[in-house]
């Protein structure tokens, strides 16, 4: 009979550890569920410029052709820009940040 009990009190102990586990575990997925949003934004944060320059124009929903014909440069500039090979001048990247409806500290603000 005291064999018995002690067997009890050690399978609760054990079932309680086991919750407590799962209980952990589950918190830990839904927070990091969560954090989506803090996650992309972090991301956002640690680009480059011309990822920027690509992010800010594929959210307009505009070509790079487009682009390059709004603010009077070939594509394949507009290609280079935002592949990192070269960088856009002082002047056209404010036709940039005017076109993608954002202001130039803030493309160069969220460099890293």
């Amino acid at each position: 009979m005291q064999v018995t009990f002690i067997m009890i009190i050690i399978s609760l102990i054990f079932l309680g550890v086991f919750i407590l586990l799962f209980t952990l575990v589950v918190r830990a997925l839904l927070k990091y569920i969560r954090s989506v949003d803090v996650r992309k934004e972090k991301e956002e944060l640690t680009k480059s410029l011309g990822e920027l320059l690509k992010y800010h124009r594929t959210q307009c929903k505009m070509t790079q052709e487009f682009v390059a014909e709004a603010i009077g440069v070939s594509r394949q500039a507009v290609s280079k820009w935002e592949n990192g090979t070269s960088d856009p001048s002082t002047s056209n990247l404010c036709a940039l940040a005017k076109l993608y409806g954002v202001s130039v500290e803030e493309l160069l603000r969220q460099l890293d």
